[in-house]
């Protein structure tokens, strides 16, 4: 099938690359022409598992190019993913002017019987937006039909998850149009939920506000773990026998981020407060949220002594999670403005952010490896779970630090064997 995806972030350049692999022949459009340059030498904006082979695959292959411009990808095109950035906007709302202009650039070049694939992450309703676009923009355009495809990609395991997946929501009011988006993934094993398009943009919103819940319901645990004198790693693995429940995301640390969580849940709560209802558990849920990274803040003042003003803090990790250099809403650059605001030096380290974090954060002092960020430090936070932070050297490192003081965020590393190395250990819960 030929296929065109518009926008080449990472839910745009997973879907290309996937889809291309699945045998299908994709354009993928970009407005960025250095970005597209790039691409279509195989070089990958983006730090991704799996992504610079697949890629390659799809260039040597010829199933798979880039193109700046959506109508240059639209042309012809069986069907066309729109892939592209939906912000938050100021009052929690998603902001859909990118996805405005991407249907209003491909819809004089459709095709008849083409089929608009909703990918990005869209509010209930975007369906009938995107068909409204549509028919203002184009010519006669009722035979192009509009549906809706949501994602569950997790950064850092985005293939993984495309091959792989839980399952394939499709929105679609015409029975036909659904049946052709679903022979896109005809080479997957995973179940196929066909549904109406306001029902499939709910499922996703609703399937990362429980995820965010979970989230913060095991930060709110593992603080009252700590009160009790309890530890939340065994609370979490007693809870997660409980085939109800699962281990997933029952892991407490600094706070959700990303891209997806904050932006959706503040969506999902914006979309309930337009139509009348009071959403009471999703605000507690950010609110937990919001209330966590203080609690981290504080962690770090107490282990300075009482006051951050002057303290050297070694942060350990400024992406929100590992395996990526995304820094969108990372709970790590949160914390660390935090510090630097109350008067702390703040000398960070990240195995694949540190340069997008100092243009983001001036203030922070970047180093180049964790026994770096540490030298001096009156604390060590550990604020992303990079793999490579369990096997460091503390007894070296406890020679470098001002103060053997560790912040574990991520409960990551040992509490016995810090505190055997003369380290005092904070974790989260524990």
């Amino acid at each position: 099938m030929k296929v065109a995806v518009i926008g080449a972030g990472y839910v745009g350049l997973t879907t290309a690359a996937c889809l291309a692999h699945l045998g299908h022949e994709v354009v993928c459009a970009d407005l960025d022409e250095s970005r597209v340059a790039k691409l279509n030498t195989g070089e990958i904006p983006i730090l991704e598992e799996g992504m610079p082979a697949i890629v390659e695959e799809g260039l040597t292959s010829r199933r798979l190019r880039f193109v700046v411009g959506a109508a240059n990808a639209a042309a012809g095109a069986d069907c066309i993913f729109i892939c592209v950035a939906t912000p938050q906007g100021d009052d929690g709302a998603a902001d859909m002017k990118y996805v405005e202009a991407a249907a209003r650039e491909i819809a004089p070049v459709l095709a008849p019987g083409s089929v608009v694939i909703n990918k990005s992450t869209m509010p209930v309703g975007s369906s009938r937006f995107v068909q409204r676009i549509l028919d203002e923009s184009g010519p006669a355009l009722d035979r192009v039909t509009v549906a809706s495809n949501p994602e569950f990609l997790r950064e850092g395991q985005a293939v993984r998850d495309f091959l792989n997946p839980d399952r394939i929501v499709i929105g679609c009011d015409d029975p036909a149009a659904a049946v052709r988006v679903s022979e896109l993934y005809s080479g997957l094993r995973a179940p196929v939920l066909v549904t109406d398009p306001a029902s499939a943009e709910m499922i996703k919103y609703a399937s990362n506000a429980f995820l965010a819940t979970k989230i913060s319901f095991i930060n709110a645990i593992a603080n009252l773990c700590e009160a009790v004198d309890a530890d939340v790693r065994e609370v979490a693995l007693g809870m997660g026998y409980d085939r109800r429940i699962g281990f997933e995301f029952l892991k407490p640390g600094p706070g959700y981020g990303g891209s997806c969580f904050p932006k959706d849940s503040a969506a999902l709560l914006h979309t309930a407060q337009v139509n009348g209802y009071s959403f009471d558990l999703l605000e507690g849920v950010i609110e937990v949220n919001r209330k966590q990274y203080e609690h981290m803040v504080n962690k770090i003042t107490q282990g300075a002594g009482g006051s951050l003003n002057g303290a050297v803090i070694g942060v350990w990790g400024l992406t929100f999670k590992s395996d990526t250099d995304d820094l969108r809403d990372s709970p790590s650059m949160l914390i660390s403005e935090r510090l630097l605001n109350a008067g702390a030096i703040v000398q960070a380290y990240d195995p694949a952010g540190a340069d997008k974090a100092k243009q983001m954060l001036p203030g922070l002092e970047i180093r180049t490896d964790a026994y770096d960020a540490a030298t001096g430090a009156d604390v060590v936070a550990v604020l992303t779970e990079w793999d490579e932070f369990r096997w460091l050297d503390f007894d070296r490192l406890r020679g470098l630090v001002s103060k053997p003081v560790i912040v574990d965020a991520r409960n990551l590393l040992d509490p016995a064997a810090m505190r055997r190395r003369g380290f005092q250990y904070s974790g989260v819960g524990r």
